[in-house]
């Protein structure tokens, strides 16, 4: 079967494609676990088998596929995305994913303040202090805080520290969910943070939204500000999952 005539393809790419299967499973294979469409082995968009290293990942993939309705909709299939990006894209470009990954490391949401007003100081720093005290603790990583628009270079030895950290990450979908995560959050260190589980998913949620939160609790909301969030928080959810589910700190251990 050719890319063009994957239904698998059509149903990613193509919103509002009506749904072609009854049964969504996954089935054991080799080295992982295959999504299954009417006992018919599921396909990414470049034709690779659609197949996660853990049963629970497995189990929630299927969920999603047997979730739709008669129309597949990818907006509300996050994890399918993920698998997906890591099989096609991540397993091919790990050091890219790496590089961009550190390269947040050197400009991250968390070390760049407001001075004022005070009650947002304030805030910031209670959600972003633990953190990186948190991240010195585990990982021997201090970066730098500052109250500034203008850049300023964090330590060499810390955005170095922060690389070795990433590459213990050996599997290509633990790469693919914190790259969602930190793209998302502005921030890989509240990313690291929350997949070393020194902060809950919600905690590091929260952290990444101080200044919005602020804003709508002094301004007033903004409804369409607040429906993007709402899509941004399904995928991060999603892909905090899944580096619960492969143990980051199990592959940092390796």
């Amino acid at each position: 079967m050719s890319d063009a005539a994957s239904p698998e393809r059509r149903a990613m790419q193509k919103p509002g494609v009506r749904r072609f299967y009854r049964e969504a499973t996954v089935v054991e294979a080799s080295g992982g676990f295959s999504l299954m469409l009417d006992g018919r082995a599921a396909r990414t968009p470049a034709r690779a088998l659609l197949a996660v290293p853990s049963r629970a990942f497995g189990n929630a993939l299927a969920q999603e596929w047997q979730q739709q309705g008669e129309f597949i909709d990818p907006a509300i299939m996050p994890l399918t995305k993920l698998a997906n990006s890591a099989i096609d894209g991540v397993t091919a470009q790990r050091e890219a994913i790496i590089d961009d990954l550190t390269r947040y490391a050197g400009s991250d949401l968390l070390c760049y303040r407001a001075d004022v007003p005070s009650g947002l100081v304030e805030a910031q720093a209670a959600a972003w202090d633990p953190i990186l005290e948190a991240l010195q603790k585990e990982y021997g990583i201090r970066f730098t805080v500052i109250s500034s628009i203008v850049h300023t270079e964090q330590p060499p030895c810390s955005i170095a520290a922060i690389r070795a950290v990433l590459e213990r990450a050996i599997s290509p979908f633990t790469l693919a969910a914190l790259h969602v995560m930190t793209t998302i959050t502005g921030s890989v260190l509240c990313s690291l943070a929350c997949a070393a589980e020194l902060i809950t998913a919600e905690q590091a949620w929260s952290a990444a939204h101080v200044d919005e939160l602020y804003q709508e609790q002094h301004w007033g909301r903004d409804e369409e500000a607040l429906a993007r969030r709402k899509v941004r928080r399904v995928d991060f959810m999603a892909a905090t999952k899944v580096v619960y589910w492969l143990g980051f700190q199990r592959q940092q251990a390796v």
